[in-house]
């Protein structure tokens, strides 16, 4: 199964979301959450050239905990919610794109707060199941260009206003937005993305407002690191149904903490795509250099929003040089470090496994797995 490698990574951030609930009083703050969706489809680029689905409906059903100052990141974080989030979208089309089944963990932070009335955003990232992908056979399928298998990745990003009814009900509204695509793992992938509105309720059954800690957290001093960072990911040739190719990423940066909380950081990329060389290869395009087109540059600048052992990064890179046939200048990535090691002092401070879905705009170009180390 070509989607197993996000299937371990979202139980080792699920694992580290039940972790973050703490081990006093686990059921003070507790909540379980339900939202219904609807919304519609984004035709984000020409060449997506199915059928597009005006109504869009779903479920989410949340397993979350409100953090009240268990640790030091819980207080700078102005006391988010973390947990387990589940998904089901049906694209109203079941002949060409079915439905989905999801499973993510998932954050909520806190943006404004006045009275029993708060503001809220609330983002995951996991792996979701799509009943009706792109198939030549036995269920043939060729309409659907967006899916090319059934494992994706699923990415929820939700905004909403919040009414606290009484210690156990709350009730909210809002905008949300879902990104699912397997990030090249199975062609075609030009991903669906869907937005629309949501109403929702959320039972506590013990309190949903606990006592916030008072306690200040320590103040971390603003440092500089210089980083690296090794990645792999893997994509299927342009053909339906190809050969699964490697792409090998090496990233040097420096980053500055600041806040306590967050880390500025810039740097440069370099990528040897494996499978743009087999492609060049067998169009016979630059022959005996197939080498030097097979390869990207760039510069990039992010911010990664540090909750705890978790890093949550947000990256905008510029590509100095280009493969052959490509005509992206800018791109992005959004994903999350799981920190093994995180030190004040000693030669080797960071160590961290990294998880990063690279997009250009709306589509998914890969997603990659790696190490990252900070001195």
């Amino acid at each position: 199964m070509r989607f197993v490698p996000s299937v371990i990574i979202i139980c080792i951030l699920l694992f580290c979301s039940i972790r973050a609930f703490g081990r006093e009083q686990p059921w003070t703050g507790f909540g379980i959450e339900s939202n219904v969706m609807m919304g519609r489809m984004i035709r984000h680029t020409p060449k997506f050239t199915g059928p597009i689905s005006s109504h869009v409906y779903g479920v989410t059903l949340n397993l979350i905990k409100q953090t009240y100052g268990q640790r030091d990141w819980h207080t700078r974080r102005r006391f988010p919610a973390v947990g387990a989030g589940f998904i089901y979208l049906n694209y109203n089309n079941p002949q060409v794109y079915g439905a989905i089944f999801g499973a993510y963990p998932m954050i909520q932070i806190p943006l404004l707060h006045t009275g029993p009335f708060s503001w809220s955003f609330k983002a995951g990232m996991g792996v979701c199941y799509a009943t009706r992908p792109y198939e030549r056979l036995p269920r043939t399928n060729t309409t659907n260009v967006a899916i090319g298998g059934h494992w994706n990745n699923v990415s929820p990003f939700s905004t909403d206003i919040r009414w606290q009814v009484d210690q156990h009900w709350e009730v909210q509204a809002g905008v949300n937005f879902t990104h699912v695509s397997n990030a090249a793992f199975q062609q075609p992938n030009l991903g669906i993305n869907t937005f629309g509105l949501h109403l929702g309720a959320r039972y506590s059954p013990v309190s949903n407002a606990p006592v916030f800690s008072e306690k200040k957290p320590e103040k971390l001093p603003g440092r500089f690191l210089l980083q690296a960072r090794g990645s792999v990911g893997f994509v299927e040739a342009s053909t339906p149904d190809g050969p699964l190719c490697p792409v090998y990423m090496g990233a040097l940066f420096v980053s500055k903490r600041y806040w306590s909380k967050n880390k500025v950081y810039a740097g440069v990329d370099y990528y040897n795509n494996r499978s743009k060389y087999a492609y060049l290869k067998s169009k016979d395009h630059f022959p005996g250099e197939e080498e030097k087109h097979c390869r990207q540059a760039a510069v990039f600048a992010g911010n990664e929003f540090l909750v705890g052992r978790v890093g949550l990064m947000f990256q905008l890179g510029y590509y100095v040089r280009q493969m052959a046939e490509q005509n992206e200048r800018l791109y992005q990535k959004l994903g999350g470090n799981i920190y093994f090691i995180q030190k004040e002092k000693g030669p080797l401070k960071e160590l961290f496994f990294s998880a990063i879905l690279k997009t250009h705009m709306g589509t998914a170009e890969l997603f990659e797995m790696g190490l990252g180390i900070g001195i």
